[in-house]
């Protein structure tokens, strides 16, 4: 197989890249391009020898693309104008219009690609930048990404997919696109069923799938203190922390807000495994302020270390960051960053033609 050529848009941190390696698949990445200065040094630091542009996507001309000469595209195009917790400005958000640009280069270019990869987050895939477009959409050239796809003859198949599907225990639901230049559809057709919020809130209390690991198997063993829980951080969000522990099979997604808020942007970790947090949590009734910071601080609870959550995205252990990288910057670029694993499973379905893509847990779904 010749190796494919590949074109790595929205790079990041390269998670992508990371999958490509992952899969095996003979490819080489003809260029990376993103504008995060901060990302492109870690980029730049796990693969020196790749061609990294720090430019906008529309800041490149149908010609600069042809001359890349790629053969597949792997993107993960801004999330922000589609997640749930945002405003939701879908095509009138500007961050969406490296995409809409991208969308009306693809048609034009001398050679089509063969392969395309897309990755976002869950709510992409009822935004009208995934669906059809208006006939005012369409008479201003700006296509959008179905029937873009569909326009160029691609077959493809779309996901909201989980890394507990592959038995890790985070929850990182995202929406997932594999497409391929041919006629015949992808040899899959299984829809599954999303389980409603208050079902997957009920399964994430129980922790008791053994066919997802323990955290313990992604934890470092060298010294954390200094992740430990400040005392004042503590005593005001003691009822808002997600706590588990390394034998738990589970743990919220991480984002990028991770180290500097707590509600909602990731779960801690209890390190004093003896000790019942149920017993500390009853005894705090009552209690001056002080009393209550030493009865929390029993549990030793304390934050992911950047590194523990690249192994629970899947970055192996070769992937590092530069020196002068901060806590607060490695916590923000793999907030904003993928499962490594998920993608490498998918992009090997998308190029071997697998007849099963994943074991989907009742997390995660194939579009229709």
């Amino acid at each position: 197989m010749e190796p494919l050529r590949v074109l790595e848009l929205y790079s990041g941190i390269g998670g992508m890249h990371h999958a490509l390696r992952e899969s095996c698949i003979p490819a080489h990445v003809v260029a990376a391009i993103d504008v995060n200065t901060v990302a492109n040094e870690v980029y730049k630091h796990n693969f020196p020898h790749t061609h990294l542009l720090a430019k906008t996507i529309e800041g490149i001309s149908l010609e600069e693309f042809d001359k890349l000469s790629f053969n597949m595209i792997l993107m993960s195009p801004p999330c922000q104008p589609f997640t749930r917790i945002g405003l939701q400005g879908d095509m009138t958000d500007p961050r969406t219009n490296s995409f809409l640009y991208l969308l009306d280069i693809l048609p034009r270019l001398q050679k089509l690609p063969k392969y395309i990869l897309l990755e976002n987050v869950k709510g992409f895939e009822v935004s009208s930048t995934r669906l059809a477009a208006c006939a005012l959409t369409l008479s201003l050239s700006r296509g959008l990404l179905i029937e873009t796809l569909e326009a160029c003859g691609f077959q493809y198949q779309e996901f909201l997919l989980s890394p507990s599907s592959l038995g890790i225990p985070n929850s990182r639901l995202r929406y997932f696109l594999i497409a391929k230049l041919q006629s015949e559809p992808f040899p899959f057709q299984a829809p599954g069923q999303l389980e409603t919020p208050e079902e997957i809130d009920r399964k994430r209390q129980q922790d008791s799938d053994l066919s997802v690991q323990m955290l313990k198997d992604f934890l470092e063993d060298d010294d954390t203190d200094q992740y430990l829980l400040p005392p004042k951080l503590l005593l005001r969000y003691a009822l808002l922390l997600d706590i588990v522990k390394p034998t738990s099979r589970r743990s919220m997604c991480f984002t990028k807000g991770y180290g500097s808020y707590i509600e909602g942007t990731g779960s801690v970790l209890q390190t004093a495994e003896d000790v019942q947090i149920e017993d500390i949590y009853k005894s705090l009734a009552d209690l001056p302020p002080d009393e209550k910071i030493a009865k929390l601080s029993m549990l030793k609870l304390r934050y992911f270390t950047p590194r523990e959550i690249a192994n629970l995205q899947g970055f192996p252990p070769e992937f590092g960051f530069p020196e002068k990288t901060t806590v607060k910057q490695r916590y923000r670029l793999l907030g904003n960053s993928l499962n490594v694993h998920v993608v490498a499973k998918l992009l090997t379905v998308c190029v071997n033609d697998l007849e099963v893509p994943l074991t989907l847990d009742s997390n995660s779904k194939i579009l229709s």
